[in-house]
């Protein structure tokens, strides 16, 4: 049985690999049509992100800056892509991300800026402040999902609209430095900055905690109560009411816990990167995440893969655009194509499961023994 379930398993990382691969040969394709020098855009967009190791005189490793802005896209991508699992693991569609990153990030700054504290002190509350901004947003929606059925996707849509403005409304009236020729926050004291990893790039401390993420979400998925409850209320919530799951609960809990995820990640992006608030922050972002969990299939070890891979696209895009006469559409053409693929690989199974069984129905039966009576 074990082998069976690693064997099906393989074959769905396998069929993902196709998917990817079959993707990446159809962007080639657009590419050719719309570059001079399609073969050389096209090896910027799959090594641009490597460092370029040399042995002139010795052991050098050039363009660090690319690889960090790898790494710093990816740390950013996993923290979401767990995020969003979590929801799907429930059976649930939160777009809800985008909103948590938000708030998460206004009260990560507003952590920064003012609380005074060692280093040791001040970074854990910023971490416990974007956190628990995420889940208090997160547990809106869930709540109003369980107990008042309201649909997710409307409520945490509008819930976005209203945490971007809530962020803006702050930063402009309230956080803003008069100083500055933008609307910006000071900038972060060195007590509230997430240390660097790599040095001669922006990768920090973040890294440990998309990490951390991963084993934290693996750990809840597989090793807790409640998720256990998240992962019944996703396969059949009916049985999951019938076996004394409060599937209410449930419901919330993991839109609220998934926005724990979401709000680091929005800590990640001012206290990691940017080091003070901006008002254009990344809008959009938390939807990567859904991109992230889709490509991984909500497993959080598939997650980290896959928020690499996605990162790895992104920033290759950008170095891509950057180096040749290829503009970065043609690289949001081709993670469309990925996401279509994808689902359509997704829906193969149910579709010929259907087919199956609507020609089962139509084959001719013997008669019974009343019929031939």
């Amino acid at each position: 049985m074990a082998n069976a379930v690693q064997r099906q398993l393989g074959l769905g990382w396998m069929r993902i690999v196709v998917v990817v691969l079959a993707a990446l040969a159809i962007g080639f394709v657009i590419t050719l049509l719309v570059s001079k020098e399609p073969v050389a855009a096209f090896r910027e967009l799959l090594t641009g992100p490597l460092p370029r190791i040399t042995w002139d005189g010795g052991l050098q490793i050039r363009a660090m800056n690319r690889f960090g802005n790898w790494i710093e896209e990816s740390i950013t991508l996993i923290l979401l892509g767990l995020a969003v699992s979590i929801v799907f693991r429930a059976r649930q569609f939160s777009l809800g991300a985008d909103g948590q990153v938000f708030l998460g990030a206004l009260a990560a700054g507003a952590a920064s800026l003012y609380i005074q504290a060692p280093l040791f002190v001040h970074l854990p509350l910023v971490l416990l402040a974007a956190g628990l901004a995420g889940f208090l947003w997160g547990l809106i929606p869930g709540l109003l999902k369980a107990y008042v059925r309201v649909d997710e996707i409307v409520s945490t849509l509008m819930l976005n609209f209203i945490a971007i403005q809530l962020f803006q409304y702050m930063l402009i009236h309230w956080m803003r430095d008069p100083r500055e020729g933008f609307i910006a926050t000071a900038y972060f004291p060195e007590t509230a900055v997430l240390p660097l990893v790599i040095p001669g790039t922006r990768v920090s401390i973040a890294l440990f905690v998309a990490l951390l993420g991963v084993a934290a979400v693996w750990f809840l998925f597989f090793r807790t109560p409640l998720g256990y409850a998240i992962r019944m209320v996703g396969a059949n919530v009916k049985f999951a009411e019938y076996g004394g799951i409060n599937t209410r609960r449930v419901v919330a809990l993991s839109m609220a816990v998934s926005g724990i995820l979401a709000g680091l990640a929005g800590m990640h992006l001012v206290n990691g990167l940017l080091k003070r608030l901006t008002l254009n922050l990344s809008p959009g972002i938390g939807f990567e995440g859904i991109v992230v969990a889709l490509l991984a299939r909500n497993d959080p070890k598939g997650v980290l893969i896959a928020g690499l891979f996605y990162g790895y696209l992104r920033t290759g895009a950008q170095i891509m655009e950057r180096s040749s006469d290829v503009t970065r559409e043609v690289v949001l053409v081709i993670q469309a194509i990925i996401i279509l693929l994808i689902t359509a690989e997704r829906l193969w199974p149910a579709l010929r499961n259907a087919i199956e069984r609507r020609t089962q129905s139509l084959e001719p039966r013997a008669p019974s023994a009343e019929q031939l009576s």
